[in-house]
């Protein structure tokens, strides 16, 4: 007589596991919900120069060849193709200050590094060069990198491919809650595709962008990007800006995050 084939025993404490897991996982989206809509609330009650109003944002295209931008567009969407059919990137997280609390904080987006810290990642360290070094992938870029080097910046730090090829919106978010941090950032884009904006969420005013680059407020207002098909892409530079660009600055006496749309509207 043939023996039964050896079945393995189910672990009770499996099943109890994972539920377990599952709630851990719950309770902590739980919380970092709750933590945002506190922080939220925080911001807007944060003091900002009466001249400035939100939704706004900076075009920094007279700073920039733009025309040299915009030749790259073609080059620069098969370069991201083609690194994109050998890798998987890593997932952009908005982080936990959505203008919803429910909805997605991984939307779609994936993100190629061209600079990586040296150091576990902090959101507060993007503007210390000493921490960032060139990445393997920025090889991938040739001719964006030769042009981020034309950039007004006396040294940069973090530098960034965002792409897009879900067809999802990017959740609208705040980047950090901390109206004294004041990032000095060029976001740019070859083509005018991606349709990004600014938003006022007490209002519900949506400004899009409809420069090649632009640099924003990601504290004191809300930032996001329609859902497009296709493939859409936005790259960002941070850093330390020029001192021919920064004397060009007018710097608020308080909230240093608003700093770029004090200039906005200032110069509107």
């Amino acid at each position: 007589m043939e023996s039964s084939p050896a079945v393995a025993p189910v672990s009770e404490s499996s099943g109890f596991s994972q539920a377990a897991r599952s709630i851990k996982r719950q309770m902590k989206a739980t919380v970092e919900n709750v933590v945002g809509r506190v922080t939220n609330r925080l911001v807007e009650y944060a003091k900002v120069d009466p001249r400035i109003s939100y939704p706004s944002y900076k075009s920094l295209d007279e700073f920039i060849d733009v025309e040299r931008l915009k030749a790259l567009d073609g080059i620069l969407t098969k370069q991201i193709q083609e690194h994109i059919r050998k890798r998987e990137d890593q997932q952009f997280h908005t982080g936990t200050l959505t203008v919803d609390s429910k909805a997605p904080k991984r939307p779609g987006s994936r993100v190629i590094y061209l600079a990586k810290s040296k150091r576990p990642f902090s959101y507060f360290d993007l503007n210390k060069s000493e921490l960032w070094e060139r990445s393997p992938d920025a090889d991938e870029f040739p001719e964006l990198m030769d042009l981020i080097a034309t950039f007004p910046f006396k040294k940069t730090a973090r530098m960034i491919i965002m792409y897009d090829d879900s067809g999802n919106a990017v959740t609208a978010h705040r980047d950090h809650p901390l109206t004294k941090v004041r990032h000095e950032f060029i976001w740019y884009r070859t083509n005018l595709n991606k349709p990004f904006y600014m938003l006022n969420n007490k209002t519900g005013q949506r400004k899009y962008v409809e420069s090649y680059t632009a640099w924003f407020d990601t504290c004191n207002q809300f930032h996001g990007a329609d859902a497009k098909p296709g493939l859409s892409v936005s790259l960002r530079v941070d850093g330390i800006f020029s001192d021919e660009l920064r004397a060009k600055i007018p710097m608020p006496q308080y909230n240093q995050a608003s700093t770029p749309s004090l200039w906005a509207c200032v110069s509107a």
